[in-house]
This record gives structure tokens, C-alpha cells and sequence, in this order.
């Protein structure tokens, strides 16, 4: 969808322009799909050297006072109290049928924990979250959306040692690590993570200082910009879900391989079991399995098999649907994600999906299809 004139924009918006970005409209937002050097080029440079991606779109909440934690277990079933301070974790809020309402960082630092969600869902995870504070008397809590600050994905094999010429504290963060850094002329909260199954870090920072770090980030050797388009492709090619695709209010954390986002406190018989939404139907799946499961799929010719497309077994049945898939430039072939039953989910499980009327084989592959190459 083309850039819409109603379009909320992001602080890097003018250098998106300046550099020749092809805009689209995005969750909202007006957001760089491409660059001039078009998205295979953006997906390789990425895989080999270092891409800096405008995030800024995306929501930060900041959960403070002496029960956060408390009140985000009681919606997510995340382990957040034992989470130590300068540690994130990727997590999930649930509904109460078991399905997700959204998938997100959570962060602790020393003054609370930071969540970075999904631009669709950040309304109504905001408040999500101030409903369920207002209505316990017990919780001493505050939830607050930063609404000035930016978003910087810098992601790629290089990306540390770039980081590290212009923020040199940076470079000691292992994976998942946050922390507070001086860089930019600002205080900026780092974290070495991503979504792209490559080393990296996201940086945020006040908005008012996003684009000189985005131009300083830029013109350091082996940076270039990449676009929504770039980030799609290489993070289906990590098998990483996107919601609204993989993840959606009906599908459970089982059903999409996310059982390890439920932390074992937080388990049947943990030490703080339950006690979040939906926490009946997923005890009883982690026991009993799910009705389906998230593949990876591997189209056996050159014909991509876009999400929506309807999966059948070798007898003609129907037994999922294809949720995610395009072309995989690391690998130069199409690749797919979906879900199937639990017959047909075994890897080399030939399945054939239906493109515009015709049967295209498939088989079932382990996820991710490219090795991700976080740091520790």
C-alpha cells in the first residue's frame, strides 16, 4: 500500500526521503519498504556487513513502581520477576482463550521494565495494561507509553564493531543484554537484539536526536539503509513469526512453537503457575500437545507460496494453511511458514499447497531456515 497522506510519520521520516526510500503505509505510519538498491541487495548487505532500520514506529512502554513485574505476569506468561536487571526476554500477553494479543520486548532496568510491542497492537496494549492496573486496588504500578522517542535497528555481522566506534560501551553487551549508554549527545537505552536472526542492536533514544544518529550511524564503513521489505525477508528466513501472520488473538504460544517464551515458574507446578490469561487451555496443551503446529514449508519448485494459501496431505486433504512466505535471498528459492496439523508436521512431510488454482508440492523443514548468528 502506498504512502497515505494521513499517515503518522517517524522522526527519521525527512532522511527516509533524502535517500530515496520507496514509502509505504505501514501499520499507521509512513515507513521506507526499499531503498534504491532494492531489497535483495538490502537482505545481503545485511547478512555480510551492517543495515541500519527505522523502527521508531513501533510502541515503548515504560511499567515502573514496586509490583511491575507482578502486574506483567498476571498478563503475559513470561518469567519477569526473575528477571535480572540489564536482561530482556521475548513474551507474550495471552488472552483468555490461550491465543496472543501480542508478541514484545520486555526489558528490566534499574527503574522498571521497558516493553517494546507491535505498532498495530500498541493502543490497545497500552490500555490493555491500564485496565488491568486501574482495577487492582492491591498493585502499586505505573504504565506509561513514550511517545518522544525513537527506535534504531542496527543489525548485521558487523554491526558491533560499528556500534562500537561511536558508543564503545555498547560493545560489551551479549545477547539480550540492555543497558543505559551515553552515545549521541544523549542517554540512550541499548540492547543487543533484533529481528532479523543477525547480530545486532536497538538503540532508544529521544526522538529529537534520532536522525543525527542515524546519519552518524550511516557514514560509518560498511552501513547502508534497509527498508520494511529487507526486514521481512530476513526474518522469515530466521523463522521468527510476525503478528497478524503467525500470531494472532486465536493461536496459542504452543500452536506457534513458542512454548519457551512461558518461563518454568510460571509452568504447571512451578512456583508461580497460572495466574495469567488463558493459562488453562496452555497448561493443558504443554500436557497434552495443540491441535496444530508452525512449520517450516519448502516449496519444491520456483513458484512462491504467499500466506493464505490452503495446504493439503498426499490424499487431497486439508490440513493447514500457509500463514507467511516469499523468497528467501540467502537461500535464492521460495520458503514458507504455516501451520498444520500434527500428522502432517513432521519434518520431509510432503504437503502441496494451492497457488491460483494449482497443486505446488511442498514439504515440511526445520525453522529456522538459516542459522541465527546472535552473539552468546
Amino acid at each position: 500500500m502506498n504512502e497515505s497522506s494521513t499517515d503518522l510519520r517517524t522522526p527519521l521520516y525527512a532522511l527516509h526521503r533524502e535517500l530515496g526510500a520507496r514509502m509505504v503505509s505501514f501499520a499507521d505510519y509512513a515507513l521506507p519498504v526499499s531503498y534504491a538498491a532494492g531489497i535483495v541487495q538490502e537482505h545481503t548487505h545485511t547478512r555480510e556487513h551492517a543495515s541500519l532500520f527505522d523502527v521508531s514506529h513501533m510502541g515503548q512502554i515504560l511499567v515502573t513502581g514496586r509490583d511491575a513485574a507482578a502486574a506483567l505476569e498476571a498478563l503475559m506468561p513470561a518469567d519477569l520477576i526473575g528477571l535480572r536487571s540489564g536482561r530482556q526476554r521475548y513474551a507474550l500477553l495471552t488472552n483468555d482463550a490461550g491465543g496472543v494479543r501480542d508478541d514484545l520486548m520486555a526489558a528490566r532496568l534499574d527503574d522498571g521494565y521497558l516493553l517494546v510491542v507491535n505498532a498495530a497492537c500498541k493502543a490497545d496494549d497500552l490500555a490493555h495494561l491500564e485496565a488491568h492496573v486501574a482495577a487492582r486496588d492491591d498493585l502499586e504500578c505505573t504504565v506509561r507509553m513514550l511517545t518522544d522517542r525513537a527506535l534504531l535497528a542496527l543489525q548485521g555481522p558487523r554491526a558491533a564493531d560499528v556500534l562500537a566506534a561511536v558508543a564503545p560501551d555498547a560493545a560489551a553487551l551479549e545477547f539480550m543484554d540492555i543497558r543505559r549508554i551515553e552515545a549521541f549527545g544523549t542517554e540512550c537505552i541499548v540492547s543487543r537484539s533484533g529481528y532479523t536472526g543477525e547480530d545486532g542492536f536497538e538503540i532508544s533514544l529521544p526522538a529529537e536526536r534520532a536522525e543525527a544518529a542515524a546519519r552518524r550511524l550511516l557514514a560509518q564503513p560498511g552501513v547502508a539503509p534497509a527498508g520494511l521489505g529487507a526486514r521481512d525477508t530476513l526474518r522469515l528466513e530466521a523463522g521468527l513469526c510476525l503478528y497478524g501472520n503467525e500470531l494472532d488473538p486465536v493461536t496459542t504460544p504452543i500452536e506457534a512453537d513458542l512454548a519457551w517464551t512461558i518461563g518454568r515458574a510460571r509452568r504447571p507446578g512451578g512456583e508461580r503457575a497460572g495466574g495469567y490469561p488463558g493459562a488453562d487451555v496452555i497448561g493443558a496443551q504443554l500436557r497434552d500437545g495443540a491441535p496444530r503446529r508452525r512449520v517450516g514449508l519448502m516449496p519444491d519448485s520456483r513458484v512462491p507460496v504467499r500466506a493464505g494459501c490452503e495446504l493439503l496431505d498426499a490424499d487431497g486433504r486439508t490440513v493447514g494453511t500457509v500463514t507467511s512466505g516469499g523468497f528467501g535471498p540467502t537461500l535464492k528459492r521460495p520458503i514458507a511458514m504455516g501451520y498444520v496439523g500434527p500428522d502432517s508436521a513432521t519434518v520431509d512431510t510432503e504437503l502441496a499447497a494451492i497457488v491460483r488454482g494449482q497443486r505446488i508440492a511442498m514439504r515440511v523443514t526445520r525453522l529456522p531456515f538459516v542459522p541465527h548468528r546472535y552473539r552468546g
